[in-house]
């Protein structure tokens, strides 16, 4: 089973969103959705999962139409910073709840992740901080017997023991209990171990649709001095370039031409994932 965007635009008055998205996610599968603000990462999320409409396009599970077969939304989950809940209800009340609407519901697991984040479950919803109302969605969204969970800046208030507890259980969860996880965050060093596949939305397009080995398998950052690097590098498809008095780094994006001599004075090592997203978001692009 598996969701397919087709040509998915979005205008909101006469700003355009997205502009002819198109992308599969596929099951079982950890996806990264990355672009900086106002790329139309959370607009995009909203329209896979019917909460707005699109403009034009088509989203679709297994060829049917999600907004035309609302019985398919049953099988997928979007928790966003978007509160939705009433502040005078009780947080276990809201589990139950969430049962009803999905048919289903991992008590056993809820049970352990409010121990795990020491969450009391008889707390109203409106007697949380930030970080535990992000606390109590990302607890619905692993405990729904979803087949596709979207997580829209999932970690928004959270500590770094936190976060770093939310990662395992995610890990944990997924390995017992496959199924696919989209993950829209700015916080990419921290997630770039986790997924497996990344799409790069900017300015409302798609820029990259890939696996993360293979984008990082061409990810190079070529340094030296300035002169050498640049000799080296020409005709290389360079997203960008930084400068400390004589000496320089080239980002390269690309495959290498492995018949050059590199000079004793060039280093050649690998870009991080986040180190490649900036530059190709800052005017860099693919190149290709």
């Amino acid at each position: 089973m598996e969701i397919k965007i087709s040509e998915i635009t979005k205008k909101f008055g006469k700003k355009q969103i997205l502009n002819g998205v198109s992308l599969t996610i596929e099951p079982n599968r950890i996806y990264g959705l990355l672009g900086r603000n106002g790329a139309g990462k959370s607009t995009l999320l909203n329209i896979i999962t019917d909460r707005i409409f699109a403009n034009d396009g088509t989203v679709t599970i297994d060829g049917v139409s999600t907004h035309e077969h609302d019985e398919l939304l049953g099988k997928i989950y979007l928790m966003s910073e978007v509160n939705l809940y009433q502040k005078r209800v009780r947080l276990q009340e809201l589990f139950k709840a969430s049962k009803i609407m999905y048919g289903g519901f991992d008590e056993t697991y809820a049970k352990h992740l409010c121990e795990a984040f020491e969450l009391n479950p008889k707390l109203r919803f409106g007697q949380l901080s930030t970080g535990y109302r992000t606390i109590f969605k990302l607890i619905i969204a692993l405990c729904l017997p979803v087949d596709y969970v979207f997580l829209d800046e999932p970690i928004l208030g959270l500590d770094a023991n936190h976060r770093e507890l939310f990662y395992k259980e995610l890990l944990d969860t997924y390995s017992s209990h496959p199924r696919t996880f989209v993950i829209s965050t700015h916080m990419i060093e921290e997630i770039a171990n986790m997924i497996e596949h990344v799409f790069v939305l900017e300015n409302g397009k798609i820029l990259v649709d890939d696996d993360v080995d293979h984008m990082l398998s061409q990810a190079y950052v070529i340094t030296g001095p300035g002169e050498t690097v640049d000799q080296y590098t020409e005709g290389l498809n360079i997203i960008g370039t930084e400068s400390l008095g004589n000496l320089k780094g080239n980002y390269v994006f690309g495959s290498l031409n492995d018949d050059r001599e590199i000079p004793d004075t060039v280093q050649i090592s690998r870009m991080d994932l986040q180190k490649l997203f900036i530059h190709l978001t800052s005017g860099g692009g693919t190149g290709k």
